[in-house]
């Protein structure tokens, strides 16, 4: 695919592969599950004219020809990190040099002084590091930037070679955005590792706080036989545009939470677009490749929604200017009072609501199906698509095509074990990682496999898992006997294939449970009690901000405190039940608040049974 004239103007030179323009043969249009809504009539009032001009002046303004800030007349009703910004430019530390003087800096001095203080709990984040005051004080975990989820074994024996170093403090956690987290960073090592990051070609730049989240795209992108399109020079392009090819892209650093994008590469949904802040859906449009756009999917303490049509298209050539124009009138008019109130969606409700006699959030609380809102919010988002278009390089954006190209009655595949690639004589072989977490030696072991087995590549997945493609069949047999895959297992048990856990608090100081562990050991409990007839996919996450993406599984595990019979305050759990992903996806719903996680096992072994077919092994034993 190359880049297109107007790309250039966003974005530096990037290299990238070439993707596919058109239709793969076999696969038919589908009708889009929310982009068919037609669009508004010309009955219907123009959005500026709904919409008060005030409300409309970007809140932000550009200072130094390089930062954006906020500015003075919206300074009241702050919240902490919004008044942190204002203290101290956070892009100053990685775009002066201020992290190189921070890293000298003894603990005793930083926290001696409130500014320096600030940085390393909240500024550092955005350079991708996050200080482990309660846990771990005076180390960090660090983030990457990771597209798609595509790593090399050279960049992998780069990362267990810096928390090798760190002995039992330091190891890996694959992410659920297809990504590498490492701890064990200490402060004085931070400018010597950024380097070393920088020639393995990655970063952690904008990878925390107020800034755009790694682009998830299909982890079988250019080897999956069924894809409709191959994400990698997509989700390269966004990250490369983000932080503008490893350099910094300040105009997009003050946003007003964070914000997460995906591409959609398979009928299969690997890449969940449901709860992305932007996901682009393929599309044909006058027989030509692009991409329908959702906007608004997150997930957050206290509400969860799912991403609303934009009603726009855009060619597959050309997605960066929407990209930038969704994330300006993001950071332009998104409110910085209450922290769970600025994710986009908030945003967007607040145009809709002022631009319809009906507020989205009234839709969303009474009974209507996700359709029937995406028809009813349909002219109410025109405020917002009105202020994206603005922004657009033409001032034109173009409305959805009225079919995208995910068939709606595809069965989700299974990526875990040995599968056929579309490259003939090769094959990918998916690794279950239990909830994630990998230490140095398995990393190391990971790049040998690549190395040996394949083609030196690994691929992450959203379910915390790895995949090894390019392996020549022959040489399948040999990798599934090696040591490692005992461990890693390309074929888990059907509760353990869908497990994902958060960081929990092991490490992570906002958790109240802990995660992993607690995860596999219910895991095992309840598999003494029930067999289940397919795998369900179970989500842990340590607090209500919900990193475990609890909301899309089939049961959830949300940490709380409760008190046990004894009275006594133990570790406990809200469960969810009836999440789903793919074409029919939809959000969990809260099943039973507060249970203690020591009672946690027969609770999910009943849901199991009375939701999921399971069979309890004593009538199994009867049966026999």
């Amino acid at each position: 695919m190359a880049s297109s004239a107007s790309l250039q103007r966003f974005l530096p030179p990037y290299p990238h592969a070439a993707a596919s323009r058109c239709r793969p043969p076999g696969v038919r249009a589908r009708p889009v599950q929310s982009s068919t809504v037609s669009a508004p009539s010309s009955s219907t009032p123009a959005a500026d004219e709904a919409v008060s001009a005030e409300r409309l002046e970007p809140r932000v303004e550009q200072r130094e020809g390089r930062y954006w800030v906020l500015k003075e007349k919206y300074r009241t009703g702050l919240n902490p990190q919004e008044k942190v910004k204002l203290g101290k430019e956070p892009m100053s530390l990685f775009m002066e040099g201020g992290i190189k003087e921070l890293a000298k800096m003894p603990m005793e001095e930083i926290e001696a002084d409130k500014l320096s203080k600030e940085d390393i709990d909240v500024r550092l984040k955005w350079l991708g590091l996050f200080h482990r005051r309660k846990h771990q004080y005076g180390r960090f975990m660090m983030r990457l930037k990771l597209p798609n989820g595509v790593t090399t074994s050279e960049q992998t024996r780069y990362l267990a070679s810096v928390i090798e170093a760190y002995g039992k403090e330091g190891c890996a956690d694959v992410t659920t955005r297809q990504n590498w987290q490492i701890r064990g960073v200490t402060l004085p090592d931070v400018p010597a590792i950024l380097d070393g990051l920088n020639a393995v070609g990655l970063t952690s730049l904008q990878s925390g706080m107020d800034n755009v989240r790694n682009p998830v795209g299909n982890p079988l992108a250019g080897i999956d036989p069924d894809e409709i399109v191959d994400t990698r020079s997509y989700t390269n392009l966004l990250s490369s545009y983000i932080t503008s090819n490893f350099q910094g892209n300040p105009t997009i650093t003050n946003l007003p939470r964070k914000w997460n994008v995906c591409v959609i590469g398979s009928h299969d949904l690997y890449e969940h677009p449901h709860i992305n802040d932007l996901a682009y859906m393929p599309a044909v449009k006058g027989g030509k490749f692009g991409f329908n756009l959702l906007v608004g999917g997150f997930i957050s303490p206290k509400r969860w929604e799912e991403a609303l049509p934009l009603d726009a298209w855009v060619p597959g050539d050309n997605i960066i200017p929407v990209c930038k124009a969704v994330l300006e009138a993001y950071r332009d008019l998104g409110t910085r009072g209450n922290r769970q109130k600025t994710r986009m969606m908030w945003l967007i409700d607040e145009l809709v609501s002022l631009h319809s006699s009906t507020p989205l959030t009234e839709l969303r609380m009474s009974q209507c199906s996700y359709q029937l809102i995406a028809v009813l919010a349909l002219q109410g988002m025109e405020a917002f698509r009105s202020e994206v278009e603005k922004r657009m390089p033409n001032g034109v954006l173009e409305r959805a095509a009225p079919d995208d190209l995910i068939d709606k009655k595809w069965q989700r595949r299974d990526y875990l074990g040995v599968h056929p690639q579309k490259q003939e004589g090769m094959s990918y072989v998916g690794l279950h990682v239990a909830v994630g977490r990998v230490q140095a030696a398995d990393m190391f072991e990971l790049a040998r496999l690549a190395d040996e087995y394949g083609s030196g590549e690994l691929r992450l997945t959203v379910e915390q898992n790895i995949v090894i493609p390019n392996v020549k069949n022959e040489k399948v047999e040999a990798l599934l006997a090696e040591p490692l895959l005992q461990k890693f297992s390309p074929q888990p048990s059907l509760l353990l294939k869908g497990l994902v856990a958060c960081t929990g608090n092991q490490f992570c100081g906002q958790a109240i449970i802990e995660t992993k562990q607690r995860a596999l050991l219910v895991t095992s409990q309840v598999e003494k009690l029930v067999s289940v007839p397919r795998a369900v996919r179970m989500h842990w996450t340590g607090c209500p901000n919900s990193c475990g993406q609890v909301q899309v599984a089939d049961i959830g595990f949300m940490g709380c405190l409760t008190k046990d019979s004894a009275g006594k305050i133990v570790e406990a759990a809200d469960i969810f039940v009836g999440g789903r992903v793919g074409s029919d996806s939809h959000l969990a719903g809260a099943y039973k608040k507060s249970v203690p996680c020591d009672e946690l096992a027969p609770i999910v072994a009943d849901i199991l049974v009375e939701r999921f077919g399971a069979v309890r092994r004593e009538r199994e034993e009867d049966e026999e």
